[in-house]
């Protein structure tokens, strides 16, 4: 029986950001959409982030940050992405992050940024229309 292709998706919370009721929704509406989920849990660094990924094969990043910190976290993961010859994983992100950074946030790589409000329902739908199944 050949396999379905599937969107496998990392689901992340860098640094040191202790909550992850938020990120775990979101994680379990991707899921419950058919995609292939794997929740890193919290306090996770740039570079275990992409080693999960790189070794589960996955298409997508999700980053979920509170901290403050997102500026330098998306950045190192971009970066560490690009340096394992990695950055067709599409990168995405969600949390506390101000308007004003996004214009920078999108130069960097990231494809896109939800922000508290944003559904479940938006969430999933930008996935699959945004990153690729792989077998």
């Amino acid at each position: 029986m050949d396999a379905v292709p599937r969107i496998r998706v990392v689901i992340a919370k860098p640094g040191l950001d202790g909550h992850d009721r938020g990120v775990k929704i979101v994680a379990r509406a991707l899921r419950d959409a058919g995609m292939e989920v794997v929740y890193t849990g919290l306090h996770q660094t740039p570079e275990q982030i992409v080693r999960t990924a790189v070794q589960e094969d996955a298409a997508a990043i999700g980053l979920s940050v509170l901290s403050g910190a997102h500026m330098t976290l998306f950045a190192k993961v971009l970066e560490l992405l690009k340096d394992d010859d990695a950055g067709d994983i599409v990168v995405f992100g969600g949390g506390i992050i101000p308007e004003a950074d996004m214009p920078e946030l999108q130069r960097m790589g990231v494809a896109r940024i939800f922000t508290p409000g944003a559904t479940t329902q938006e969430i999933v739908e930008w996935v699959r229309s945004a990153v690729p199944a792989r077998v």
